[in-house]
């Protein structure tokens, strides 16, 4: 029988986590697989420590690793899959915005049609504020545009994969991560699964408007390098402009002897050009800053609990 770990990374979820080991429990029931749950616990504040202890407490399968404090989703997710030990393992979040009830189709995929990785997306952005899914698609039209790694729109990071997909991922040890662009970069045949957008069971969602607007810029930074050549592009247009308008205003001055007017205009070309080069000069100290924190070599996580 083949064992399956299910990796769920929490944050202050005290109160979907119960609901979603009973939601987990009647979807799984009628697998044929071993099962594993390992929950992580990203430094959370309230009872969710409590919740997986309880949980442990009656059932054998479930494993927690408590983080010394909060490093984030994607060090959750990391550190889930290093503990994992089954053939194949799944994320998926507790909230139950990743229905459980897809995994025997997912695990299907896997055993009997031969996938690596079968992932699900969304095809609906039903509940979300209409600003914030429109972001989110310009989001993607924008990095599979710039970079060769394809991540699809509306992607989740629920998804069952196969032992060697996990331990290519794992060969990645970069700190910053962004695991959607990871799990296209790695490669494996890959099926979707596709599916409406779920509101979540309990509690309020960790991802405001600017963690995810941010969270995007690591994805942009991690997976493609078009920024550096835009401003390599802009800069290089100034030039030619500025070479344009020195001629121009050269010929005017000696042709029909007009002088080159304008203070205010000198102004604002100014503020133009300064504003420009602190652009560029910000798009590089962003990859500066990647790279300083990559060759710090510090841990992805600090774990203090494990069971």
């Amino acid at each position: 029988m083949k064992k399956l770990t299910i990796v769920v990374p929490c944050f202050n979820e005290q109160d979907a986590v119960p609901l979603f080991y009973n939601e987990l429990c009647e979807a799984t029931c009628d697998m044929c697989v071993c099962l594993e749950l390992m929950l992580v616990d990203d430094g959370s504040t309230d009872e969710t420590m409590e919740a997986f202890r309880l949980l442990r407490e009656k059932d054998e399968r479930v494993h927690f690793i408590r983080f010394s404090r909060n490093f984030g989703k994607e060090a959750a997710m990391y550190a889930g899959l290093e503990a994992s030990t089954g053939d194949y393992v799944a994320i998926m979040d507790v909230d139950l915005q990743d229905p459980p009830t897809l995994l025997p189709q997912m695990f299907l995929g896997m055993e009997e049609e031969g996938y690596d990785c079968v992932a699900t997306r969304r095809v609906t952005r039903k509940g979300e504020p209409k600003l914030r899914s429109w972001f989110a698609r310009m989001f993607y039209r924008i990095i599979n545009r710039i970079s060769k790694t394809e991540i699809v729109d509306g992607a989740r990071d629920f998804r069952m994969m196969s032992r060697a997909m996990v331990d290519s991922i794992l060969s990645l040890k970069e700190v910053s991560r962004f695991s959607k662009g990871i799990f296209s970069w790695v490669g494996y045949r890959t099926k979707w699964l596709e599916y409406e957008n779920i509101k979540r069971v309990a509690g309020e969602t960790k991802w405001s408007f600017w963690k995810l607007l941010f969270y995007s810029l690591d994805g942009i930074l991690a997976f493609s390098t078009a920024p550096l050549a835009f401003a390599s592009i802009m800069g290089l247009c100034f030039c030619v402009a500025a070479f344009i308008l020195i001629v121009v205003f050269l010929v005017k001055t000696l042709i029909w002897g007009d002088p080159v007017a304008g203070f205010p205009a000198l102004i604002c070309v100014i503020l133009l050009l300064g504003g420009i080069q602190l652009f560029c000069i910000g798009i590089v100290g962003q990859y500066l800053s990647k790279t300083y924190l990559e060759t710090k070599k510090r841990p992805i996580y600090i774990m203090c609990e494990k069971e």
